[in-house]
C-alpha cells in the first residue's frame, strides 16, 4: 500500500481538524468538568455541534463504502486517520456520530438486519436520534471466551424470552440509549460455536433492570457509562433475532474487525496528543536550573514515543488496507497485532507524558489521566491481550507445521 494519504483523505482530515479546532477544543476542559459533575447528561452545546457536523458532511464517516447508500463512500483506510483526529478528544467521536458502541451496532444492523430492523433501529441511530448498547460480557463467567456466556434466549411462540445478567454494557447508562444488541444462547446443546445468537432488545422492555453503573478507575465515564444489567423474563418478538439462531459468532466476527480499527486509530490520536503535550511541557517546565527538554531521559522518552506511535499508525493503516481489499477474515492476524500493540503503546506514551507533567499529569488539569484509563481499558475490551496473542501465535505457528 501507499502510506501517503491521498488528497481526498488529507482534505477530509483537514476538514475534521478544522471543525474540532473551531468548535470542540475551545470547550475541552468545560466538557470534562461538566461530565464529572453532571452524570448522564449531555453537554448543552452537543446537539448544536452535531447539527453543524451534519451540515458540513462530517457525519457517519465510519461506515465503509461497501455498505452502499448507507455509507458516505469512504474506505476503512480513508476513515482511519479521521478516527485518529477524533481520538484527540475522548468525547469528540459522538459529535460526528462515529462513537462506540454505536458504530459497531450500526454496522451489525446494516450488515445483518432485516429491512424492518433497519427502518426501526438503524435509521434513528444513524440520524443521531437515539443511542445503543452492546450486551455480551457477563460477571459470572470469563467472557473473554464468549462460549462461556450463560444468558438464555428461549423461543416461546412468537417471542423470545431472555434471562441473564450482563455487565460492561457500554453506552447503556446514556439517557438516549433505546436499543441493545444482546448476545446469548438459543441452544445450550448445539455445537460449541453455534449455541450463541444475537437479538435486538429495546431498552424499555419490562424485566430489564440496571443494577448499577460500573466505575472505570473511579470514574462513571459519563455520559456513556458502563452498566450492569439484569434481564428477568424479558420478552421480545421473534422477529428481533439477527440473521437467525446460532449465528452469534458469525455476527461477532463480522462486527469486530472494522471496530478494532476505529479503537486503535482513536488510541493513536490519544498517544499523538499526549506526545504533543509532553513536548510542550518539556520545553516550558524548568527543574534543577534548566528546562526538562535538556535532560537526556526526557529526550529519550519523546523519541521512543514518536517511534512507537509511527509504528502503530503504519501497522493499523496496513490492517485497514487489507480489510478493504480482502475482508476482515483475511486480515485477522493483522487485526490481532494492532489489538495487542496499539493499546499497550498508548499506555506507554501516556504514562511518559504523565511522568513529565508530574502531579499535574494525574489531575483534572490535563486529559492525560482520562487517556490512560481509556488505553488501559482497551487492553481488555474486544478481547484481552492474552486472547489475541494466543490466537495470533497459533495462526502463525500453523504456517510452519511439518
Amino acid at each position: 500500500m501507499n502510506f501517503e494519504y491521498t488528497k481526498k483523505t488529507q482534505d477530509l482530515m483537514n476538514k475534521v481538524d478544522d471543525f474540532m479546532q473551531k468548535h470542540l477544543f475551545p470547550h475541552e476542559n468545560k466538557v470534562y468538568d461538566f461530565h464529572r459533575n453532571n452524570p448522564w447528561k449531555d453537554y448543552p452545546e452537543l446537539e448544536s455541534w452535531k447539527k453543524e457536523a451534519k451540515k458540513e458532511g462530517l457525519w457517519n464517516l465510519f461506515l465503509p463504502s461497501y455498505y452502499g447508500d448507507l455509507s458516505p463512500g469512504y474506505s476503512n483506510l480513508e476513515y482511519a486517520p479521521l478516527a485518529e483526529k477524533m481520538g484527540r478528544l475522548t468525547w469528540a467521536s459522538e459529535v460526528f456520530n462515529c462513537n462506540a458502541p454505536d458504530t459497531g451496532n450500526m454496522e451489525t444492523i446494516a450488515k445483518y438486519g432485516t429491512p424492518e430492523q433497519k427502518e426501526k433501529w438503524l435509521k434513528p441511530i444513524m440520524n443521531g436520534e437515539i443511542r445503543s448498547a452492546f450486551l455480551m460480557t457477563e460477571p459470572a463467567v470469563a467472557s473473554s471466551d464468549a462460549t462461556n456466556i450463560q444468558t438464555s434466549i428461549v423461543r416461546d411462540g412468537d417471542d423470545y424470552v431472555i434471562n441473564g445478567r450482563k455487565w460492561w454494557s457500554s453506552g447503556a447508562m446514556n439517557p438516549h440509549c433505546k436499543i441493545y444488541i444482546l448476545m446469548g444462547k438459543t441452544d445450550f446443546n448445539a455445537e460449541k460455536h453455534k449455541q450463541q445468537s444475537m437479538i435486538l432488545v429495546p431498552a424499555d422492555t419490562p424485566g430489564i433492570k440496571i443494577i448499577r453503573p460500573l466505575q472505570v478507575f473511579g470514574s462513571v465515564d459519563s455520559p456513556e457509562g458502563h452498566a450492569e444489567i439484569e434481564l428477568s423474563n424479558v420478552r421480545v418478538p421473534a422477529s428481533n433475532i439477527l440473521l437467525g439462531e446460532g449465528r452469534g459468532f458469525e455476527i461477532a466476527q463480522g462486527r469486530l474487525g472494522p471496530g478494532r480499527i476505529h479503537h486503535c486509530m482513536r488510541l493513536i490520536g490519544v498517544a499523538q496528543r499526549a506526545l504533543e503535550l509532553m513536548c510542550k511541557r518539556a520545553n516550558q517546565r524548568e527543574a534543577f536550573g534548566r528546562n526538562l527538554i535538556k535532560f537526556t531521559s526526557v529526550r529519550q522518552d519523546i523519541a521512543k514515543s514518536e517511534c512507537e506511535i509511527q509504528q502503530a499508525r503504519l501497522l493499523t493503516l496496513a490492517t485497514a488496507d487489507k480489510i478493504d481489499k480482502f475482508g476482515a477474515k483475511e486480515a485477522k492476524n493483522l487485526i490481532a497485532m494492532i489489538k495487542i500493540q496499539v493499546p499497550q503503546m498508548a499506555c506507554n506514551v501516556v504514562d511518559r507524558a504523565i511522568q513529565i507533567h508530574g502531579g499535574m499529569g494525574v489531575s483534572q488539569d490535563t486529559p492525560l489521566a482520562g487517556y490512560y484509563a481509556m488505553a488501559r481499558v482497551l487492553r481488555l475490551a474486544d478481547g484481552p491481550d492474552e486472547v489475541h496473542m494466543f490466537q495470533l501465535g497459533r495462526n502463525l505457528a500453523k504456517q510452519y507445521e511439518i
